[in-house]
């Protein structure tokens, strides 16, 4: 069995004994053990949350008093009390309003795990994924508070630059991270972000491409 192949299956296993929805929990929980961004207490909007597995996380983490609040297209169902799955779509108007009546506040934290359903055609795909990316960034300015923390999924490719001028406008650090559980030829990559002061931009229009149609996490 080669490298890649055994880490996809003990990452799965352990997913599946530890109850999580998918393995891609163990790169939330490798950011968060490395980076401690998530902590007891906090507030945690998660976008493009199906399964559930960094819903699952982030509620075990901010309990008993944090709330984690997952946003997809799909339902989602989780046992875990400090989680809430709200079926939308990212580019809904009405998306930061739900999330704040829920949470009651800014949030400590945002991650963003988003990508659209593979068509097969890269380009396409991986211009769709980094407008949901900035799409989410654009979202930050209405939900995370003055100092908030963001852990964001980035394709990898010809614009990736273009999102990472757009997070260094509006945190002091931005690290790139690949976590374990990742894929070791997939061309997804991660972002830490701290120190959130954003740009004062109010959420307005959509992104460019037609994000709405696919805007829906697809880890596994």
């Amino acid at each position: 069995m080669r490298l890649h192949e055994a880490r996809k299956d003990l990452y799965r296993r352990l997913a599946k004994e530890q109850g999580y929805k998918s393995r891609a929990a163990f790169k939330l929980i490798e950011a968060n053990e490395r980076y401690h961004f998530i902590d007891e207490g906090d507030t945690v909007v998660d976008f493009g949350a199906a399964p559930g597995g960094w819903l699952q996380v982030a509620a075990r983490i901010v309990e008993p008093s944090g709330k984690a609040v997952g946003v997809d297209l799909h339902e989602i169902h989780l046992k875990e009390r400090n989680a809430v799955a709200v079926a939308m779509d990212v580019n809904d108007e009405k998306v930061v309003a739900r999330v704040l009546s829920i949470i009651g506040r800014k949030a400590d934290v945002v991650l963003s795990d988003l990508a659209p359903s593979v068509s097969g055609v890269w380009e396409l795909d991986q211009t769709i994924q980094v407008d949901l990316t900035l799409r989410v960034l654009a979202l930050c300015e209405s939900l995370l508070k003055q100092g908030g923390s963001a852990f964001l999924k980035l394709f990898e490719g010809e614009r990736s630059p273009e999102v990472r001028t757009e997070m260094k406008r509006r945190f002091k650090t931005v690290h790139a991270v690949k976590p374990a559980a990742s894929r070791s030829a997939s061309s997804e990559l991660y972002y830490y972000c701290a120190g959130w002061h954003g740009v004062g931009n109010a959420v307005e229009g959509q992104p460019r491409s037609e994000a709405r149609l696919t805007a829906s996490s697809t880890s596994a």
